[in-house]
């Protein structure tokens, strides 16, 4: 089976990469274009997707590792995973308790964290943060995505999402709207403003029940402070324009290190 047929087969990747709007492909494409390039400097070593959904990037870069890892919290995605993509050489997915107890076989070169934190409710963003760090060999990088969901970006996003809707996009039809008063305040957003974040309980396939949010409401400075107290952040990126900076982007990236010091970063990541 064709490489491309796989990741056809991937529920996020035909939302997202194969997307029949134009738009939601170019800018998801180009957003596994810089994952690429990203992780591409530490070839040869491990990799971890730590919330590798559909396995759409381990599938995009398992060739270039010496082990390719995804993990997440669902453990129907891992299963599913496994299923279709598990044949791969250098490739396995393991459900995210079994990194619980992690032995130093389970520390990795580079990792991977996309489109994942923003979902987290604040008082679990700093463990998944603990668990980066902890995951991470000293020294080691760890590449964290998250959208941009505030300023002009929002409004761009908002249209689009629209549009994709009324083309028939069943995926856009109950996305995420704003009050007046509420997308006014993310529109001009600072760095510490917030609105409420409705939230969702769902029950996983091994029963566990988890709080996740949507989009909204996500402001990415919030999230900055956070992981700015368990990594130096060499990096900040954006795409998938990067010449604009945060203006008109959809992802901004931070490219961080894990201190080699004995003052590790799982130690000092926020409680």
């Amino acid at each position: 089976m064709s490489d491309e047929r796989l990741l056809r087969q991937g529920h996020y990747a035909r939302k997202q990469l194969f997307s029949r709007n134009a738009v939601v492909a170019w800018s998801h494409r180009r957003r596994f274009a810089r994952a690429r390039d990203l992780v591409t400097p530490y070839a040869g070593g491990t990799l971890l997707d730590y919330g590798c959904g559909d396995g759409t990037f381990i599938a995009l870069v398992h060739e270039l590792f010496a082990e390719a890892t995804g993990t997440d919290i669902d453990d129907a995605q891992v299963a599913g995973c496994t299923q279709r993509l598990g044949s791969l050489p250098r490739v396995r997915f393991v459900p995210l308790d079994r990194f619980a107890n992690a032995t130093d076989r389970d520390r990795y070169d580079a990792i991977v964290c996309m489109e994942v934190l923003e979902h987290c409710p604040s008082d679990v963003q700093p463990r998944i943060i603990r668990d980066l760090a902890r995951l991470s060999r000293p020294g080691g990088v760890v590449i964290i995505s998250v959208p941009i969901e505030i300023g002009l970006t929002l409004v761009v996003k908002q249209a689009v999402r629209a549009a994709a809707a009324a083309s028939g996009l069943t995926e856009y039809v109950h996305r995420e709207r704003y009050r007046p008063a509420e997308f006014a305040r993310m529109l001009m957003a600072g760095k510490e403003s917030q609105i409420e974040r409705p939230s969702t309980t769902a029950t996983t396939a091994a029963g566990a029940t988890v709080r996740f949010h949507g989009h909204k409401g996500f402001n990415w400075h919030l999230l900055e402070r956070l992981i700015e107290g368990a990594f130096t952040i060499e990096r900040r990126l954006y795409s998938p324009v990067p010449v604009t900076g945060s203006w008109l982007n959809s992802q901004v990236w931070f490219v961080c290190r894990k201190p080699m010091n004995d003052l590790s970063a799982s130690a000092r990541a926020p409680n």
